[in-house]
């Protein structure tokens, strides 16, 4: 067992639900200089995500924060403050946090961006635990119902058990990153992650997420994104997933008829009748006339275009960054996705491969490869090498 770890696959925890004991916590927080941090939460049933639990580890200590008895907004303070905030796959815990909290952790560790660049992909937090201290995190009931209340000893412990093992994650990777010299380079991709955070959601851009929608044109797709902003919008005021408030089906059959009356709306595939009638069906009247009166939205084009002489050198190249990234047990993802080579042989200046450790690593050979300074070549094992040419 490396150090740091627990010998006991269930943690200890304290609970939090009154405002004295937040303030308590907050206040040693921001005394730290790292502590890790977890959440649970819904979303099948609302627009905003619905926190229901907020798991903190820190000194040798968890907590488990109840966020339905007492307001965690305080926990701003300390995410804003010195330490270095530890997640796992932190992504939907930051939109999380940033609508709780209105903010987002001054400094982020992910310890599975972190693990990805020492040879252990992308895992989860229970296989993350086992490969470098041998304990089996109990699993969880992917259905618990984590705003009930009282949670139960079981759900308690799971909760408690996600953030037990960061902090000796992070010491235990930081120490691998920094004996293969990429510290920086997972560092630099958790800052990437959490700069993203929670980005509000622009209702005229709802339309391009529907998928037949993209392809409409001219009036239909400038009523596609009227009524698609409609829906957006009255599900945020009701907080109910955007499917409850009117499928993607209707959205594109509205759409593509165009009804100036009730009665043409109740005919369009995928309109119920709650759509048909009342203040939601002179909404959505409304908002077919205003697409009608409005310029259809823009085809968003490519910022790059591949040149067709290139594609063939795409999954060639892709091959050889795979190999690369296996050779050096690296998730093949954190060094460069196909769409990051297609953006540099197209020349794109925003490519993530012209910049950083990943252009000296693949952008750089890749660049030579095509101006035909370099070659790839089989070395008689099946492994690609990317080798300097002798001739022309």
């Amino acid at each position: 067992m490396r150090s740091g770890a627990s010998d006991s696959p269930t943690a200890s925890h304290r609970w939090i639900d009154t405002d004295d004991d937040l303030t308590e916590l907050v206040e040693a927080l921001s005394s730290t200089d790292v502590f890790g941090v977890d959440t649970e939460f819904h979303r099948e049933k609302t627009y905003y995500p619905k926190l229901a639990l907020v798991q903190i580890a820190w000194d040798g200590e968890v907590v488990l924060v109840d966020p339905l008895a007492i307001d965690i907004a305080p926990l701003a303070a300390a995410l804003e403050g010195p330490a270095v905030v530890v997640m796992h796959a932190a992504s939907q815990d930051l939109e999380v946090l940033q609508l709780a909290c209105d903010t987002l952790p001054r400094e982020l560790f992910d310890t599975q961006i972190a693990a990805a660049f020492v040879g252990h992909s992308l895992p989860s937090l229970a296989n993350l635990v086992d490969r470098f201290y041998g304990t089996h995190l109990p699993k969880g009931d992917r259905l618990t119902d984590w705003l009930r209340r009282p949670l139960g000893a079981d759900q308690r412990a799971y909760a408690a058990n996600d953030v037990e093992y960061l902090l000796s994650l992070r010491e235990d990777l930081i120490g691998e990153l920094t004996e293969r010299g990429r510290l920086d380079w997972a560092t630099g991709e958790c800052e990437l992650l959490r700069r993203r955070g929670f980005v509000a959601r622009d209702p005229e851009d709802a339309w391009s997420r529907i998928k037949e929608a993209r392809s409409l044109r001219g009036e239909a797709a400038a009523v596609a994104r009227s009524v698609a902003a409609w829906r957006e919008r009255r599900a945020a005021s009701l907080d109910q997933p955007v499917r409850f408030v009117l499928s993607d089906l209707a959205v594109v059959g509205v759409a593509q008829r165009r009804p100036k009356t009730l009665g043409e709306l109740a005919r369009i595939r995928g309109v119920d009748e709650r759509h048909a009638r009342g203040s939601v069906g002179e909404g959505l009247l409304e908002a077919v006339a205003e697409g009608r009166d409005r310029e259809p939205p823009r085809v968003a084009q490519p910022s790059h275009e591949l040149d067709r002489r290139l594609r063939p050198a795409v999954s060639l190249v892709a091959a050889w960054v795979g190999q690369l990234a296996r050779d050096m047990s690296i998730e093949t993802s954190m060094v460069a996705t196909r769409s990051d080579i297609e953006a540099l042989l197209a020349g794109a200046e925003d490519a993530r491969l012209l910049d950083g450790w990943r252009a000296e690593l693949v952008g750089d050979p890749i660049r030579r490869l095509v101006a035909g300074e370099a070659s790839l070549a089989f070395d008689g094992k099946g492994n690609l090498l990317l080798e300097p040419r002798t001739a022309r």
